[in-house]
């Protein structure tokens, strides 16, 4: 969903590299570098797993910027400790990383939807000007 938004905008493809859907921890390892303790210490949806994401797929494309998202959108899969709805944003600007845990409300597609607008704005944050 946020390769679909940012490629939506005409334009584009002078600044969009692309992205890795990395679903299976196994894919955030081998493709994202994410270290296998990191997930087994943190979980797979943790800002811990969301940095080292952002940073693995910063420096597979020679991005300038990488961003992750993972998290929980439901029906199913969450725990008392993450609730589905958790979910875990980041951004990697050549090793400096902005990480954050959010929890969102609403059905899968609303949780889908306002985790993509959410690493949007974390970007936006991050290049705006102080």
């Amino acid at each position: 969903m946020l390769g679909q938004r940012l490629t939506a905008v005409a334009g584009s493809s002078d600044v969009f590299l692309g992205g890795i859907i990395a679903y299976d921890n196994g894919v955030k390892e081998a493709h994202l570098d994410v270290p296998h303790d990191t997930i087994a210490t943190h979980g797979a949806v943790s800002t811990e797993t969301a940095s080292a994401m952002a940073a693995g797929v910063r420096r597979r494309l020679g991005a300038s910027l990488g961003i992750s998202i993972t998290g929980i959108a439901g029906p199913g899969g969450g725990t008392p400790e993450k609730p589905v709805g958790t979910v875990c944003v980041a951004i990697d600007g050549d090793g400096v990383t902005t990480a954050k845990s959010l929890r969102l409300i609403g059905d899968r597609e609303e949780v889908r939807q306002r985790s993509a607008q959410s690493a949007l704005n974390l970007v936006r944050c991050a290049l705006q000007p102080v």
